[in-house]
């Protein structure tokens, strides 16, 4: 014979304010482990959507990140004439030659400097990029020392709106623009001439270069073509895969810290419903011996006490997953390990995290109800009426 579940959710509520206090215990560790996966979760989407699969991005053999690369001017001439790179309507090829440097710049509120990506590119690197839309202002102008900035440096940084000037590299440099990147890595950069970046950081190569593909294949026969020319000592990648690889080190990171907090606060929900399912087998023995003497069998009162533990659970799962969903209306901003600059990315909650958390929650309110409930199952009928 079961229990009846009303049975199991009236004694929780009967019960609320030890309920009430043992779920927000839950929640509290619920909400800081999916805290933490919608931000590794965020971080993957805001670097991964920074490049499209119809690009591929060139770097120096071996280097991981574009601040390491180097591609000479006669590996990027080499590069345009190849059948694998798309051509516009005049047979022009559909790439852009780029520079990518570090300059300091404090944050609103701030005086001490963050680094933040200056890339230098063309026309065509912008055209590459359909995503990123101007915002306010205008594009720079080729030829001329000016540059447009990202919605986040544009949000986090001083001095960084249109109209204002900043120096780097012994130049004064105009802002012009401010763009949208769709929430992408890109958000976080500013832009400008690639020849006029060049010529003030005295670069006689380019950091790197992104072509467009002709077609879905063209990324294999492209890396085969380079392999083949000993003058080519390049690596290419799909832009989307190379930014992810930019996400791991960060990615790590998060993960650990996540991990290690939420084992620590895992452990204090366990004890707590532990506390609190052993206080309701001390409190209900009597009531133990009555439903063991009215035919129900071990098993049913193991089941009813630990679907209490679950029950518990879950609505505390439930809790602090909502309040974890509220993470998504912030954008926080932390140091790219790879870049070694500021990058901003927001909290993101998808469907994996919400089932992660919820099974999360359930196994803490299963490991702290099991011993509670084995305890009332084992009760003798004789020895919990006479205790009652």
């Amino acid at each position: 014979m079961k229990i009846p579940f009303t049975y199991i959710a009236r004694n929780l509520w009967t019960r609320r304010l030890t309920t009430a206090l043992t779920a927000s215990g839950m929640a509290l560790v619920v909400f800081v482990f999916a805290a933490v996966l919608m931000l590794d979760a965020g971080l993957k989407k805001t670097l991964v959507g920074t490049g499209s699969w119809d690009n591929a991005i060139l770097l120096r053999q071996g280097a991981q990140t574009e601040i390491q690369s180097g591609v000479s001017r006669d590996q990027a001439a080499l590069i345009e004439t190849l059948t694998e790179v798309a051509r516009d309507g005049q047979g022009r090829p559909l790439s852009s030659k780029e520079i990518v440097v570090l300059i300091g710049a404090p944050k609103k509120g701030d005086t001490k400097p963050q680094n933040v990506i200056v890339r230098g590119l063309s026309p065509v690197g912008i055209d590459l990029r359909p995503q990123v839309k101007i915002q306010e202002g205008r594009w720079f102008q080729p030829g001329a020392s000016e540059i447009v900035v990202g919605k986040s440096v544009n949000a986090n940084f001083a001095n960084m709106a249109v109209g204002d000037t900043i120096r780097f590299a012994a130049r004064d440099w105009r802002i012009v623009g401010v763009f949208d990147g769709q929430s992408s890595g890109f958000d976080s950069e500013a832009w400008g001439d690639v020849e006029q970046l060049g010529q003030a950081f005295r670069r006689v190569a380019y950091s790197s270069m992104v072509v467009k593909l002709v077609d879905d294949d063209a990324l294999s026969r492209l890396q085969r073509a380079i392999d083949g020319d000993v003058r080519l000592k390049l690596d290419v990648k799909a832009e989307p895969a190379f930014y992810e690889e930019q996400s791991k080190a960060l990615s790590t990171f998060l993960s650990i810290l996540g991990l290690t907090l939420s084992i620590i606060f895992s452990i204090g929900a366990v004890i707590g419903a532990a506390i609190t399912m052993y206080s309701s087998v001390a409190s209900r023995i009597g009531e133990i011996g009555t439903l063991r003497a009215l035919g129900f069998r071990r098993a049913s009162i193991l089941v009813a006490f630990l679907g209490e533990s679950l029950l518990l659970a879950l609505v505390g799962g439930l809790i602090g997953l909502i309040a974890a969903s509220f993470l998504q209306l912030f954008t926080v901003s932390t140091l790219n390990f790879a870049s070694f600059s500021q990058l901003a990315f927001g909290f993101y909650l998808t469907p994996a995290i919400v089932v992660q958390s919820l099974i999360f929650a359930i196994g803490m309110g299963f490991v702290g109800g099991f011993l509670p409930s084995f305890k009332a199952a084992r009760m003798e009928i004789v020895d919990s009426l006479r205790a009652g």
